[in-house]
């Protein structure tokens, strides 16, 4: 299934709930703006190369659209499109002022240099400056990309606008970051992940977890979990996975990885499984922190575990969504359990505008009360509604943003 398909299989099911015209619904499911740019780079070896970057802006009822900056060699503006349109509901379900946007290119980073990742990088900026900044669209970190990639983007958009760290989120704490936040993401995953523990009548020690995708998002969740007792019994990454019973040391995981370039794979103490094998582990809670569209009609039937919270956009496809609510598994939407990151990037770029800078302690204590309120009203309309936590997120964002386009004068 197309992502823009899934994406729109979502938002039609929580608009019948609310009820909303043909009209409104044509209105909000298209986007404001889509920009496919040409980015001709030249790369160390002196040759000329062209790559595809795309930037979606999706919807601003709710204030400058905000979305991540992905480098991987799927990008198309399918994919941007329907991520994008995530955005848009993400920021909305937790309540913080931003539309939603995504953009990407369509490279394979690990295949260029540094330099030719900031020349790509800084080209970019260069043919979409005028269609973002700080009050419009304001890009952040995403696959593939990093804190680096934002300092780049925010120094080539000062050529053009002077001093404007609030162009970009995401960015080093060295170059008018906010600490925290690349840790945000995954934290607030890990957060969201006890909070419906609780609510399912779980406790977190001894809890069984396993995370598919050990990536910025799926390592910080680990690293939390394991803090609180859960026990992490799989993890993987594109180079295999790794199965331990009595739980994997993920701090000890996470420093191998530093050091064997960035793979898990050989991890002493711990049996080798694939990802096929892992999405069928039976544990309490299976967290897919890597792509999209990994669980799917064919094998949602192999998921044992009781409760899914979705670290990466779009894990699960809609077919495999109703087969897994029917089986009574607990899913956890990606437009509130990976919001951390939005969320620290709004903390950031509020910042950036004041020339003020929160310490971390305060950073964690802020993402954990809107989250936690985003949880909890999403909870509470799921169970007044009894419809799924999807249904329900989707709800509670859409219907936000409905209302905002309304009393902006557009109905």
């Amino acid at each position: 299934m197309r992502s823009i398909e899934a994406t729109s299989a979502y938002f039609e099911q929580a608009a019948n709930q609310l009820d909303l015209s043909e009209s409104m619904r044509r209105l909000l499911l298209t986007a404001k703006r889509e920009v496919q740019v040409q980015v001709p780079v030249e790369l160390d070896s002196g040759e000329i190369a062209t790559f595809i970057g795309y930037r979606v802006q999706h919807n601003a009822a709710r204030g400058p659209m905000k979305g991540g900056l992905r480098y991987h060699p799927q990008v198309d503006l399918d994919e941007v499109r329907a991520l994008a349109a995530l955005m848009t509901w993400k920021t909305a379900v937790v309540d913080i002022p931003y539309g939603g946007a995504k953009g990407g290119i369509a490279i394979d980073p690990h295949q260029h240099s540094a330099r030719e990742r900031e020349r790509i990088t800084r080209r970019f900026v260069d043919v979409i400056h005028d269609l973002v900044g700080p009050d419009h669209d304001i890009p952040a970190p995403d696959l593939g990309t990093s804190a680096t990639e934002m300092a780049w983007f925010m120094s080539q958009y000062s050529h053009y606008h002077g001093f404007a760290p609030a162009c970009v989120t995401g960015k080093p704490v060295e170059y008018h970051g906010i600490a925290g936040r690349e840790e945000a993401t995954g934290r607030g995953v890990g957060i969201l992940t006890l909070k419906l523990l609780s609510r399912l009548g779980l406790r977190a020690p001894g809890t069984t977890v396993a995370v598919q995708g050990f990536g910025n998002v799926g390592s910080h969740a680990a690293l939390f979990l394991k803090s609180a007792e859960c026990r992490i019994v799989a993890v993987s990454d594109a180079s295999g996975g790794l199965y331990r019973a009595d739980g994997i040391d993920v701090l000890e995981l996470s420093r191998y990885q530093h050091a064997h370039d960035g793979r898990v794979v050989g991890f002493p103490g711990a049996d080798g499984i694939d990802n096929r094998e892992l999405l069928a582990l039976d544990v309490d809670v299976l967290i897919p922190a890597a792509l999209g569209g990994v669980l799917t009609a064919a094998n949602a039937d192999a998921v044992r575990a009781r409760a899914i919270v979705e670290g990466a956009n779009a894990p699960v496809e809609p077919d495999a969504d109703a087969m897994l609510t029917e089986r009574g598994v607990t899913v956890l939407p990606d437009i509130l359990a990976n919001a951390g990151g939005v969320t620290a990037s709004w903390f950031e770029w509020v910042q950036n505008r004041q020339h003020y800078r929160w310490g971390i302690d305060r950073v964690r204590q802020e993402l954990d009360r809107i989250l936690g309120e985003g949880f909890e009203q999403v909870w509470q309309l799921a169970q007044s509604r009894q419809v799924s936590l999807r249904t329900a997120a989707y709800m509670l964002g859409v219907g936000r943003v409905a209302r905002a386009t309304v009393l902006g004068g557009m109905e």
